[in-house]
């Protein structure tokens, strides 16, 4: 499987774009990667640009990014509100498919190296790739900033871990690491003040602020009897925060970095951000997303905020983001565009023909056109999505049936496993119309030689027995969705018992429509072993669900007739 590495390079320039654009053209040309945003800050003067790739396509590209940019950015010149000390300020590796840390930490590596080396820019390597544990911090190692930079060069101590220990007023310094996914991240705020903003960040940062004494702003700090300064802690961990005023927008922001959204999430950020600012009497209007985020966030703070209403968590992907974007403010300052901010919709490849984004007529036009695909497989999952769909619709609006608020929570988690069963039956229609063509390629391999028909009949049986899988997977998805129609038919809102009646129905068809694939797609198949098991299993599901249906239209008959 394809190792995919994401770089996030930081550059010390964000308000002329051709400068921009003459960067980020270096990392568009390089073959194995891909450019997935590019974000200029222009009162920061600063532009964050995200892309991915393999690993070694990763290294060349941020290389030959890194070396334009010593080229045409003149450090001696920069100024902008945040924290830099090189042209290419930071220049992060991530982990995103397939690799692990250690191996993202050799590359890192690897590039410090050429770079200090072929360039001659002093490089610190920070987060995982620090050589010592001080210097994993970047904070640390960007300590002094661009203007210290000479003096501290000078320090034996601050010797570059690559490169040499030279001040190059032009380029200044780069900081190289490896680090866990990092979610740049402005809270808005109703002030002009950047003291109460950097007030605000201390409060919520991991490292807090220093203990003084008497005047919590201009007392001595506190010492340990080792002399070490007393800091109190901020409310959040994996949390660095400083506050900024960003002329551009003409507000006040608190600028967060969450370097690790599994402990502290994009939402309780927001959150704790509300709290302190209207503890020192000002509000958040809102928050910004620096580069992307990953759909897990986003999914995680729409149900948060959704669950907070007391509403139902079961609706649709794109639904919880829209809730997500709008409680968290994301479209305060300017809009918010998931498609272009969220790293699993960026990535995917636009140019990949989906039948699930096809019109409902679409669909059906193509269904009965003279191609073979999509067939029965790929219909009996779109009708056991439908089946599905239809019982999750019972359950969101028995969540919100007038007098039955105390039971919101119980249909909510109803129709979230019926979301999640609805998702993985749209991603079988698909799939099932991929597992023919696998079929239809393995048959068009070459059958000169002996080896090339060997090739051929490996490739014949393996993509036959994928085309077995896949709708019997239909048939086990499908089957679990009668818990739910069979629930909703007994406890779910009356006034739909019909439509939950429906959907037993169409799951019933869809059940025995895959299994009717799982069978001829077997005729061929050479593993009896394998193909035994599977068909007493799918005709077992079968012989159940005709059961469950009868069942569950017996039960809304009743339900009717009363």
């Amino acid at each position: 499987m394809k190792q995919l590495i994401e770089c996030v390079p930081n550059f010390s320039e964000g308000q002329y774009p051709l400068v921009i654009k003459a960067i980020t053209d270096e990392i568009e040309k390089t073959e194995g990667v891909r450019l997935l945003d590019v974000d200029p800050g222009r009162a920061t003067n600063r532009t964050v640009v995200t892309f991915v790739g393999t690993p070694d396509a990763v290294i060349e590209a941020a290389f030959q990014a890194i070396k334009k940019a010593g080229e045409i950015i003149d450090m001696s010149r920069h100024h902008g509100e945040h924290p830099r000390f090189g042209g290419t300020d930071v220049c992060p590796l991530i982990p995103v498919s397939n690799i692990s840390m250690e191996e993202t930490v050799v590359y890192a590596r690897k590039l410090a190296e050429r770079v200090g080396k072929e360039l001659g820019i002093p490089v610190y390597c920070y987060e995982n790739a620090a050589f010592t544990p001080e210097r994993r911090n970047l904070a640390h190692c960007r300590s002094g900033e661009y203007e210290g930079l000479m003096k501290k060069l000078e320090d034996p101590k601050w010797k570059p871990d690559f490169g040499p220990a030279l001040f190059n007023a032009r380029t200044g310094a780069i900081a190289i690491g490896a680090r866990d996914f990092l979610v740049a991240y402005n809270i808005n705020l109703n002030t002009t003040s950047t003291r109460r903003a950097n007030a605000v960040a201390f409060d919520l940062r991991e490292k807090g602020r220093p203990v003084r004494e008497g005047n919590p702003v201009t007392g001595k700090i506190k010492k340990d009897p080792n002399g070490n300064e007393i800091w109190a802690p901020g409310a959040l961990k994996a949390c660095k925060a400083i506050g900024w005023f960003i002329e551009e927008y003409g507000i006040a922001q608190v600028s967060i970095n969450l370097t690790n959204i599994s402990i502290t999430p994009v939402h309780e950020a927001f959150e704790a951000a509300c709290q302190k600012a209207a503890e020192r009497g000002m509000r958040v209007s809102g928050s910004e997303l620096v580069g992307l985020i990953p759909k897990k966030a986003m999914i995680d703070a729409g149900q948060y905020f959704l669950r907070k209403q007391q509403r139902s968590v079961g609706i649709s992907e794109e639904e919880i983001i829209r809730i997500a974007v709008k409680s968290l403010g994301l479209d305060d300052l300017k809009p918010f565009n998931p498609k272009e901010k969220i790293i699993e919709y960026v990535l995917g490849d636009p140019s990949e023909k989906k039948l699930i984004g096809l019109t409902a007529g679409a669909f059906t036009n193509e269904t009965a056109s003279e191609s073979p695909a999509p067939g029965g497989g790929s219909v009996s999952a779109y009708i056991a999505a439908l089946g599905v769909a239809l019982g999750t619709m019972v359950a969101n609006l028995s969540s919100h049936k007038p007098g039955w608020d105390e039971q919101w929570e119980v249909f909510s988690q109803w129709a979230e496993k019926g979301q999640k069963l609805k998702d993985e039956l749209l991603f079988l229609v698909d799939e099932d119309t991929r597992a023919f063509n696998k079929i239809m390629d393995a048959f068009g391999l070459p059958k000169g030689n002996d080896e090339e028909k060997a090739q051929r009949a490996r490739a014949i049986q393996e993509a036959t027995k994928y085309a077995i899988e896949i709708p019997f997977r239909t048939m086990e998805s499908a089957f679990k969705a009668f818990e739910i129609i069979r629930a909703m038919v007994g406890i779910g809102n009356p006034n739909s018992v019909t439509d939950a009646g429906v959907g037993a129905l169409c799951i019933r068809s869809a059940v025995i429509g895959a299994y009717l694939n799982v069978k001829v797609n077997g005729a061929g198949f050479k593993d009896k072993v394998f193909l035994n098991d599977v068909m007493l299993r799918a005709e077992e599901l079968v012989v159940q669900a005709r059961a469950l249906e009868a069942e569950i239209i017996q039960l809304v008959e009743q339900k009717i007739s009363k």
